[in-house]
Order: C-alpha cells, then structure tokens, then sequence
C-alpha cells in the first residue's frame, strides 16, 4: 500500500476526480501518465478487482458537485457483484478495458457528454457580453415590441439576451432580445462590426426617442451568476475581445 501512496502522491490532488484501479502498480502508474496528459484529476487509487468500499469512495463526486467524475476507471480488472449493485445504488458509472487508450476514450467521450449536459441545463443562465450602438434610422417600432437597427461594437448578441440602456448614467431595463435578423434572415447570433434588426420584448413601458435614444449605449445586463456560467460551461464560445468586454461590463455594474 506505501507504494500506491507513493504513486498517488505524485498526482496533483485537488479532492475531485476519478478514481483509477489497476492490475499491477506498473499499470496503474502508466495509466495515472495518461490522465496527467490529458489533464484528468485524480482522487483516489487502488489496486485489483473493483469492491463495494471503491465506489463508495468515488460516490462523493456527487456530493460534491461534480457527478461527471463519480467515475472508477477499471484498468485489467473484474468488478465485484456487490460493487456493480452500490454504484447502481449511488450513481457511479464504472468503465472498464484492457487496452489504456479503450479506456481514457470511453471516459473523455463520456466527460464530453456530461459536460454538454451541464451547459443544457444553465443555457437559460448564461448572458454573453455585448455593447450596442443603436442605427438611428432603422427604427421600426418604437414600444414593446421595440424593433430597431443596431451595431455591436464588441462582445457577442444572442436571443434571449436582457438589454440595459444607459440613460445619463442610470441603467434603463429594456427587456430581452426575441430575435436577431440580417438581410431580413434570422440568425442566432452577432458579433463585434455586425450591424442586426433585433425585437426586444419586455414587461418595461419603455419608449424609443422618450425614454431612451440612439445616444445612449446598450448594454447586456451580466451578473455575477451570468459570469460565472460563462466561465464554467461557455468558455469555447467566448472571444478573447468578449471577455474583455466582460471586465468593463463588470465596472459598468459595479459586479464584484
């Protein structure tokens, strides 16, 4: 056991990741150099066929927040029956292969899966940066639904986006983007020189030209929980240019 420990102690330990079993020490350290590579935390190790007292080990993931690494990665082992009915019980996924590379493809394919998973479940959460000019002279619909013309000048546009005007530095709600249209064809995003017809729909009794006008910026309306979203689920589809726009949004709405 002093050499497992050995072996474990060489892994970066943060108290979530996967937990690896092998046949020998010699495999084991082998396969821990994969994970290393492909940036796969470790939280426990062990050694030979799969038990009950493993899974509960790794059922903590969960408990912790981190279901996609209640995971035990069986490399040239058996499972126990005992230790097959716990994580039925507890929800841990157990993957064996006697091939490493079979068994870190099953489990990046599987990690791929359950992080798509998580960004489904906050997509109503996320808020992309994005700064707005308003095109004077394509305003189509003054109040709820407002329709008008406008550039991004930084950041990314969605659908679904709430949109705050600054009117002599006071946020003015606007409401949310129901839809982005270019050359009269819907599309599902802009982004920084694009110029988009987009309808703002909204509970606020606002009004083009009274309450606000192409003189004031528009922003979208992030939040501390908005950001946090983006950098868990929706880094890949942020720009380095957006996140700037993220830090002076931040200052914007004094978001600590």
């Amino acid at each position: 056991m002093a050499e497992i420990s050995d072996i474990f102690d060489s892994v970066n330990r943060t108290g979530i990741g996967v937990y690896v079993m092998a046949s020998t020490l010699g495999s084991l350290e082998a396969l821990l150099v994969f994970l290393k590579d492909k940036e796969i935390p470790v939280f426990g190790v062990n050694l030979g066929t799969v038990q009950k007292r493993d899974i509960k080990r790794v059922s903590v993931m969960r408990e912790k927040g981190q279901p996609e690494y209640s995971v035990v990665l069986a490399f040239d082992v058996k499972v126990h029956p005992e230790a097959e009915k716990e994580a039925g019980i507890l929800g841990v996924k157990i993957m064996t292969a006697d091939i490493i590379y079979h068994l870190l493809d099953s489990f990046l394919i599987y990690l791929e899966q359950e992080q798509q998973k998580k960004k489904q479940a906050r997509i109503a959460d996320v808020v992309f940066p994005c700064d707005l000019t308003i095109i004077p002279h394509y305003v189509f619909n003054k109040k709820d639904p407002i329709v008008l013309g406008v550039k991004v000048e930084a950041g990314i546009l969605k659908p679904a986006t709430p949109l705050v005007a600054i009117v002599k530095g006071q946020e003015l709600m606007l409401g949310r983007v129901a839809s982005l249209e270019h050359n009269k064809k819907a599309v599902e995003k802009a982004v920084k020189g694009q110029e988009v017809c987009i309808k703002i729909v909204g509970e606020t009794q606002v009004t083009y030209g009274r309450h606000f006008d192409h003189k004031d910026r528009i922003y979208s309306r992030i939040t501390r929980d908005s950001i946090d979203v983006l950098k868990d689920y929706f880094r890949d589809d942020m720009t380095p240019d957006a996140w700037k726009l993220v830090v002076q949004l931040k200052k914007v709405f004094s978001i600590i």
